[in-house]
């Protein structure tokens, strides 16, 4: 028997088994109606979709047939606007494309393509002709804008503004380059739209030809519009604007301030004067030492006088002449900026395979204005020299320093440019190293020409040979030939690289050092030793053809003098003359750096110019010995004091103080007219002759002044040996 509690559990349990059971049954029926619903719907949907797809596959193919009828439409439409582009542009085109350019340009290309489209598919139709009609001109309303454009603000460069642009290539505190605006910003945009435009849809290059034209113009003119700036500003204020190129000196080592063209257009109207007879014909100076002497106030104003009747005042023909140089050097520099500043304006408008061909075309007339301009100069400088004007050469260095400066700067502004072009300044160069140193070589020849034996052709063209008596300085002073020499050499100091290229051009190196100097010695030339290196041009070796140069002139200089001095009859005046003429030399060396030029290949100059003014000197000294011969004692007679003098002995003593008086008064009369320049020479020489005039006197009245020789004393002993003093203070003085 089961227990109550084990029977109670069972059937708890199998009440739930049958509770589990009929919940899954109640599942599974809820499940199979489900099941048959979803059957239901599936079978109406099947018969819906039977319905729906025949319908869905004729509204498809009504879509389709609309789209093919809008793309028909739309074609149709397209096509029919090509047969209105001549119509709705005309009058656009018509109008041109001034103040709408980009409206325009909208136009031009609704005519581009209605022509290709005609030319694609009616290339018979009229309307092809009428679109192509309306593109031509159209293209020529372009070109005539771009043109009227670039006519209409494309301006001169004002001269006060290409100054300031060229004023900043010496000064190390402008940092900003001076802006050049060839064209307004806008005008350069539609400017570079239409040349583009003209170079992608035109295929035209007849734009570039009108851009080089105006450009060049206006280049053109802006350096003659310079050029005109300088004369203005000379003729109203006397000084031209001039800013930068008196800051430059790279020809020579020194600190000292450069001189301007304008200093050397004086020297040059200096050596100017009757250069009809070569170096001695004319009156010249330095500006170290004046020359000076009893005639030197008259020779100037007659000097002056002639040349004013003639040219009108110095002055102004100095300003004029002066101008021209600094004009044209400024010109070349503003070439060179205003050039890169065009290049850079045509690298915007002009396609890049076209733009060295174009630029080499706009450049043209300024730069050969400039070139003929330039060789009118050595035109101008060779006519002078055949003239043995050799001043002119005075206008070539400064020029010739200034194109060899720039060259670096033209030779890059100048890249890609035709051969021609490129050679233009080279030639040019080349042009003024030849003329100058033809001039410096006549220069030197014709100092020396004077001082050689005349041959019998040379005998008849000397008759009016400047050397004859007239145009000797009677009172012995310093000769025109030499104090034009000393400032033609003075003038080269400036320019002392240019000068050794002139020469060194034209192998004077060859020459020797000092062949003719009179201070040569007879070591080998350094030249020749480093004559090899010529072709680099150094500045060492400038230096060293230079003061060859240098030597050569001054060594002919003092044979002319030698035989100048040959004119004067009495020796003392032409020991005077030579004295004078060495001390202004050896002082207008010492007073430049002359000194230091000749110094670098002839050590001993100035102690051999200090040896010859003494050898003049003591030479000088000698015509006082007619004086001093009369009461020296070597040539007196023996008297025994407290004898009686014989007749004899007494003329004898009357004729030696005649001898003396007679030959004081005459000495003191001729050379009080004769002059010294040089104060400190003139006291010397002064001094010396006193000292040893006074000494003989004065042992001559001490031996014989009391002695009863005459009964009138004060007729032979006419003066006191105080005197005689004051008589030789007064020797070279005329207004004493």
């Amino acid at each position: 028997m089961i227990p109550p509690q084990e029977a109670s559990a069972r059937r708890r349990e199998i009440e739930d088994k049958l509770k589990q059971e009929e919940e899954t049954l109640s599942f599974i029926r809820d499940s199979l109606e489900k099941s048959d619903q979803l059957t239901k719907n599936m079978s109406r949907l099947m018969k819906l979709e039977n319905s729906i797809i025949p319908v869905h596959k004729q509204t498809e193919n009504l879509q389709r047939l609309q789209e093919n009828v809008e793309k028909t439409l739309s074609c149709l439409d397209h096509v029919i606007s090509y047969y209105h582009v001549a119509s709705d542009t005309e009058k656009i085109i018509r109008e041109g494309p001034t103040g709408r350019l980009e409206e325009y340009l909208g136009s031009m290309a609704k005519i581009q393509k209605a022509v290709e489209y005609f030319q694609d598919n009616s290339p018979d139709s009229p309307e092809l002709n009428k679109v192509k009609l309306l593109f031509e001109r159209g293209k020529e309303s372009l070109e005539s804008e771009f043109r009227s454009l670039m006519t209409r603000h494309s301006k001169v460069v004002s001269p006060v503004l290409i100054l300031d642009l060229i004023s900043g290539e010496d000064d190390l505190e402008v940092q900003e380059e001076v802006p050049l605006e060839h064209l307004p910003e806008s005008v350069l945009q539609d400017v570079v739209r239409i040349s583009r435009w003209l170079v992608e849809y035109g295929r035209n290059q007849d734009f570039m030809n009108v851009y080089y034209q105006i450009r060049s113009s206006q280049l053109d003119r802006s350096i003659k519009g310079l050029k005109e700036h300088f004369r203005k500003s000379s003729s109203s204020s006397g000084v031209p604007y001039s800013p930068a190129i008196p800051n430059k000196r790279k020809d020579t080592p020194t600190k000292k301030p450069v001189k301007r063209p304008g200093t050397i257009r004086k020297a040059q109207n200096l050596l100017k004067q009757y250069s009809q007879h070569g170096l001695d014909g004319k009156k010249g100076g330095s500006n170290l030492i004046p020359l000076e002497g009893h005639e030197h106030d008259f020779r100037v104003k007659h000097l002056s006088e002639a040349l004013n009747d003639k040219h009108g005042p110095l002055a102004g023909r100095d300003d004029v002449l002066d101008v021209e140089t600094d004009a044209y050097i400024h010109c070349i520099s503003a070439f060179v900026r205003l050039a890169q500043s065009e290049y850079q304006l045509l690298t915007d408008v002009i396609p890049e395979h076209h733009q060295k061909k174009t630029f080499d075309s706009l450049i043209q007339d300024a730069l050969d204005g400039l070139m003929l301009e330039g060789e009118n100069i050595v035109a101008a400088a060779r006519k002078a020299i055949i003239r043995h004007d050799f001043s002119a050469v005075l206008t070539v260095f400064p020029i010739l320093r200034h194109l060899k400066q720039t060259k670096p700067e033209f030779d890059q502004v100048l890249q890609g440019t035709a051969a021609s072009t490129k050679n233009k300044l080279p030639s040019l160069i080349t042009s003024m190293e030849t003329v100058g140193a033809k001039a410096l070589e006549d220069f030197a020849d014709n100092i020396k020409v004077l001082s050689l034996p005349p041959t019998a052709t040379q005998a008849a063209h000397r008759a009016n040979d400047p050397d004859k008596e007239y145009n000797m300085p009677k009172d012995g002073t310093v000769h025109e030939l030499t104090s034009n020499a000393i400032l033609f050499l003075q003038q080269l100091l400036d320019f002392q690289e240019t000068a050794g290229a002139m020469l060194a051009s034209q192998g004077e190196a060859r020459e020797g050092l000092c062949c003719h100097c009179p201070h040569r010695s007879n070591r080998t030339s350094p030249l020749t030793e480093t004559s090899s290196s010529a072709t680099s041009y150094s500045s060492e070796f400038s230096r060293r053809l230079l003061s060859t140069y240098i030597c050569k002139v001054l060594g002919n200089l003092q044979l002319n003098l030698l035989s100048k001095s040959k004119v004067y009859e009495d020796p003392a005046l032409s020991a005077i003359f030579l004295h004078n003429n060495y001390n202004y030399i050896l002082k207008a060396l010492e007073k430049s750096e002359l000194i230091q030029l000749v110094a670098v290949t002839q050590k001993t100059a100035e102690r051999s110019y200090r040896e010859h003014i003494e050898q003049q000197i003591q030479t000088y000294q000698r015509s006082w010995l007619k004086v001093t011969d009369y009461i020296a004692e070597k040539n007196l007679p023996v008297f025994q004091p407290g004898v009686k003098l014989r007749d004899k002995e007494r003329q004898m003593i009357k004729e030696r103080f005649k001898g003396f008086n007679d030959g004081l008064e005459e000495l003191c009369k001729i050379q009080k007219a004769w002059a010294i320049p040089d104060t400190e020479q003139r006291d010397k020489i002064r001094q010396a002759q006193k000292n040893i005039v006074k000494e003989t006197y004065g042992a001559f009245l001490h031996r014989f002044g009391s002695v009863p020789f005459t009964k009138n004393p004060e007729k032979y002993m006419k003066y006191r040996v105080e005197q005689v003093g004051d008589m030789i203070d007064r020797l070279f003085d005329t207004s004493a």
